[in-house]
């Protein structure tokens, strides 16, 4: 039986004859009937962000696992990590199939190597407390299922998001998320519905994620690191509003801390840099915590 991603949908048949104004607002409307399918799956990206949080707490990896289009779209979430969060590079690692060269060029063979997904996961040696996601649009593709059972073995964290009822990928999965997008408007074009339906939950699951591991602080990118000048100038509004400082003085706060936003707040507040360092790490780097305790 075809998984729903490449089945035929009715409604678009003629699609290459209709008006152009036609083609592209019933193409949206399947965008946005994608974006919906996500709410369902809310719960799963909760429970899977709650265990990777732990995990990731005892100083584990996230590893993305994927292969064409769904790879594609995994290790984008994944590259945007380091510098939105800071997180560390040497704690993420994108498995694709066909290597980094099937970032940027279609190596659609390479889907079916069962062997190469084991290899490249053997050679990390995951152990609980990493975490694996793995995205497939299918939920059946022989590489990633690969990757993330012989990750599961190792005792991983496993997340699956697939965007078919009653994958294998979801079977193997310790934490399935299922968005069904159904049928494509191009049958089997996964890069339309399905993929904008991953990159929602991959959107939603890593947010959460950073937050529950601290790097958010109301609503700011608290350890995003101003390594350009349009990161610097947000650096300093952000220390504006935090601290309460004139622009000058956040900037030689930011500065003082090495460019680390939370020190500099804490330095703002009136503590001296071995002091913010140790307030800091006394609440495992979370802001919040370390203003209250001094707070007036």
């Amino acid at each position: 039986m075809l998984p729903g991603t490449e089945s035929v949908d009715p409604r678009y048949l003629g699609l290459d004859s209709w008006p152009d104004a036609i083609v592209l607002d019933s193409l949206l409307e399947s965008q946005l009937a994608a974006v919906a399918a996500v709410r369902a799956a809310l719960p799963g990206i909760a429970a899977a962000a709650e265990a990777a949080a732990a995990a990731l707490g005892r100083g584990g990896r996230l590893i993305y696992v994927g292969a064409g289009t769904s790879g594609r779209i995994a290790a984008q979430d994944g590259a945007e990590l380091p510098p939105t969060f800071d997180w560390p590079r040497a704690r993420l690692h994108l498995v694709i199939a066909g290597g980094p060269a099937a970032f940027v060029a279609a190596s659609e063979g390479a889907e079916d190597d069962e062997d190469a997904a084991r290899a490249a996961i053997a050679a990390l040696s995951p152990t609980a407390d990493d975490v694996v996601i793995a995205v497939a649009a299918s939920g059946g593709t022989p590489f990633t299922c690969a990757g993330l059972q012989a990750a599961g073995a190792c005792g991983a964290v496993t997340i699956g998001i697939a965007n078919t009822q009653g994958a294998r990928l979801l079977a193997l999965s310790r934490f399935p998320v299922l968005a069904e997008t159904g049928a494509e408007p191009l049958a089997g074009s996964t890069r339309l519905k399905a993929g904008t339906a991953q990159k929602v939950a991959l959107n939603l699951f890593s947010t959460l994620l950073m937050i529950k591991l601290g790097h958010v602080h109301d609503g700011l990118m608290v350890d995003m690191r101003p390594s350009n000048a349009k990161l610097r100038a947000r650096a300093v509004r952000m220390l504006q509003r935090l601290a309460g400082a004139a622009p000058e003085a956040a900037q030689s706060a930011l500065d003082s801390g090495g460019g680390s936003i939370k020190l500099a707040v804490l330095l703002l507040r009136g503590l001296d840099a071995p002091a913010a360092q140790a307030l800091l790490a006394r609440h495992g780097g979370r802001l919040r915590p370390a203003l209250k305790e001094i707070a007036p």
